[in-house]
């Protein structure tokens, strides 16, 4: 029974469980309500669980289910017979180091803050499927990104609980001698050092800095705190490390990537370590240069020039002087590499273009997105045309097994595949829906809607309920009236995001009388679930947030429209298999890619979105439904009208009506017609496997 034991304990020090289905199953079968208490963190859970209570536990039908999991662990871990083994032996042999500022993996390790973090941590744990050597970089953040609450008027507050090591599946790395393995960098005048963290994520390795030690001025332990917290002098430092300091590590590791990718330019600085390497054997800045180039890809995911990291010549000159005389590199040929001016090396300099300039491949996030970078950076390649600039794409995709919710699992398995299997190609997916009939599509979608209502009363009650006097809804009891509980019998749309201006989260309410004819159809009724974050120093997406609060207690929306609090990682996977249809409504081209409308496929939803991001590559008409056609208004108030009436018009005729629209049976045969269409053609092209094969042959195997 021990060794039960110690399986299960083994088992919570790599995220391979989180996307393992009867993993998760074994750890909340322990206690559910340690389990949610604990924001699903087994480390955690087993901290409150006596070896008695196991022992006893593992000698019955529980102690044969760790065996399973367990035996399935390490048959993951010790399988050789991978895709990267068949078609890329040179990334099993040797690693690609993955830099990102934030990797989203599970709920219950806050390194993230949205999208990149998620598409970093899908992007992890697909490279560890395919069996590629992958080594990813980031900061070991003390706070995390915050947890969300709103205050009586719908305010977004934030709150910073600190992460304790202690209860994370991660653990210190030390040197040969068994002493922490230190990283130094030079910041300004002062050498700042970092320990390191490893998290395992299944045979991926994710290695965290942290600056939080003893041996560091105060204001350089708080580098590593919050996730893009602070000031301009704040990012410059994180970005440092993220960059600098990450290539060290590794170099202290003795790890020789086959190529440095950095996912989007906070990690660019990393460039400038390689090139430190390359001058201290003597070659000219060019040959350096060219060195470095040779073995970085960089992807960008910033569709707009403000979202670009920039930073003025003093904050460089003072940050950097002392690292550049320890290297030998001229701080004008730094600010010569950072310069969207080649004939101005007296402006700021911008983290984007030191990646393209040491980078021998770039891409963009979408089709679209790739077309806007080369338009956007045309100007740093003046002897080319926009088509012609260096910057391709390749489109973001989802881990399909991390997103599918376990009830949804079960399904595709009863069915005869996995969720991995069904995303092998279209062919595949259409040979499995063909099995499956209409009633039990239909079913499916009952059984995940029941499975978010219950979730959001649930939330209601623990939450609102014993958090009234800090809780937006202060009128509980109304609240949970029969009148106002949502109904897996109305159809449901999720919108759910990061709370960015461009996003246009209240662009449904534009029109409130049409909108409460449309919710409030006595035939034909709809509600919608909102949840999302705004950063907390955009007070314009904070009043995003509370408008929609204020929308939702309005009479006439009251259980019709909920904003849940603390958007997180499970949250999303509540929603998008939960809801019928995911709402979209960007800015056309803003949205570089977007990936939560791809998760809500893979349950049966669909999407309703603005042809922007990876939608306009998807959509064909019968999987999903637009809004508008991509037409552009140079006046946002005319770009909102129009899209606003796109919207409600597309609701009113086609998308609610095909919803409500029977046959004998209560089945929506057109409904489930663009389910099946739906998911042969998205969830087969849109996953992360597809995606990161795309990176390993297009460019971290092209040289």
């Amino acid at each position: 029974m021990q060794k039960k034991i110690i399986a299960l304990k083994e088992l919570t020090r790599n995220l391979w469980w989180s996307w393992d289905t009867e993993a998760k199953q074994i750890f909340e079968e322990l206690s559910p309500l340690l389990w949610q208490r604990n924001n699903h963190n087994p480390v955690t859970l087993l901290q409150h669980i006596s070896d008695d209570e196991l022992l006893s536990r593992c000698r019955c039908e529980y102690g044969e289910k760790i065996d399973r999991v367990y035996a399935r662990f390490t048959a993951y871990l010790n399988n050789k017979d991978t895709w990267a083994a068949k078609h890329a032996p040179e990334l099993v042999n040797n690693p690609v180091a993955y830099f990102s500022a934030e990797f989203g993996i599970h709920e219950s390790v806050r390194i993230y803050s949205g999208g990149l973090g998620v598409l970093a941590g899908d992007h992890l744990k697909s490279a560890s499927d395919l069996g590629i050597n992958f080594t990813g970089i980031t900061l070991f953040y003390k706070e995390g990104y915050f947890r969300q609450y709103l205050n009586h008027d719908g305010w977004q507050m934030e709150d910073y609980p600190l992460q304790d090591p202690e209860t994370l599946p991660i653990e210190k790395v030390t040197d040969s001698d068994g002493n922490d393995l230190i990283v130094t960098v030079n910041i300004a005048q002062s050498e700042v050092h970092a320990q390191a963290w490893l998290l395992k994520v299944g045979r991926a390795k994710l290695y965290l800095l942290d600056t939080n030690i003893a041996a560091n001025e105060p204001h350089y332990r708080d580098i590593c705190c919050r996730v893009y917290g602070g000031d301009q002098n704040m990012r410059i430092n994180q970005e440092i490390f993220l960059g600098i300091g990450g290539a060290k590590l590794l170099d202290k590791l003795g790890v020789k990537p086959a190529v440095y990718h950095m996912n989007e330019g906070h990690s660019a600085f990393l460039t400038l370590e390689l090139l430190a390497s390359e001058l201290a054997k003597g070659l000219s800045n060019q040959e350096a240069m060219e060195n470095v180039r040779a073995r970085c890809v960089f992807t960008t995911h910033t569709p707009v020039p403000a979202g670009h990291d920039r930073f003025s010549r003093e904050m460089m000159h003072y940050t950097f002087d002392k690292y550049l005389s320890t290297i030998g590199l001229e701080f004008d040929e730094l600010m010569m590499l950072g310069s969207e001016d080649r004939n101005n090396i007296y402006g700021l300099f911008t983290m984007t273009v030191l990646a393209l300039n040491l980078s021998r491949s770039a891409n963009g996030v979408s089709k679209l997105h790739g077309e806007v970078s080369r338009t956007m950076w045309q100007h740093l390649y003046p002897e080319k045309t926009v088509d012609e600039v260096p910057i391709g794409h390749i489109t973001n995709g989802v881990h399909a097994s991390s997103w599918t919710c376990g009830y949804t699992g079960r399904f595709w398995q009863k069915n005869g595949v996995t969720v991995d299997e069904l995303c092998l190609s279209r062919e595949s997916a259409e040979a499995v829906l063909a099995r499956i009939t209409d009633e039990d599509l239909w079913s499916l979608r009952y059984s995940l809607k029941r499975n978010l209502i219950d979730y959001i009363d649930r939330y209601l009650g623990n939450q609102l309920f014993h958090q009234h006097i800090n809780s937006y809804y202060s009128d509980y009891n109304t609240l949970r009236s029969p009148k106002n509980t949502f109904s897996p019998d109305v159809l449901t749309i999720g919108f759910a995001r990061r709370f960015a201006t461009y996003k246009r989260a209240p662009l449904i309410f534009r029109d409130l009388a049409r909108l409460d004819r449309i919710i409030n159809n006595p035939k034909m009724p709809m509600q919608i679930v909102f949840a999302g974050k705004a950063h907390p120093h955009d007070d314009a997406g904070k009043d995003y947030i509370r408008q929609i609060v204020h929308h939702s207690r309005r009479p006439e929306f009251n259980g019709r429209v909920i904003f849940l609090e603390n958007y997180n990682l499970g949250v999303a996977k509540r929603m998008v298999s939960g809801v019928d249809v995911w709402l979209n409504t960007p800015v056309r081209p803003m949205e570089a890619s977007g990936t939560s409308g791809e998760k809500t496929v893979l349950h049966g939803g669909l999407n309703f979105s603005v042809l922007d991001g990876w939608w306009p590559e998807a959509y064909n008409g019968d999987n999903g439904f637009s809004i508008a056609n991509g037409e552009s208004f140079e006046n946002h108030e005319e770009q909102d009208s129009f899209d606003a009436e796109k919207m409600y018009t597309t609701l009113e005729t086609q998308l609610i009506p095909s919803y409500y629209e029977r046959n004998e049976q209560g089945i929506p045969l057109q409904w489930i017609n663009k389910i099946r269409n739906a998911i042969a053609t998205i969830a087969p092209e849109y996953n992360t496997h597809r995606m990161v094969r795309d990176y390993a042959t297009k460019y971290y195997l092209s040289k």
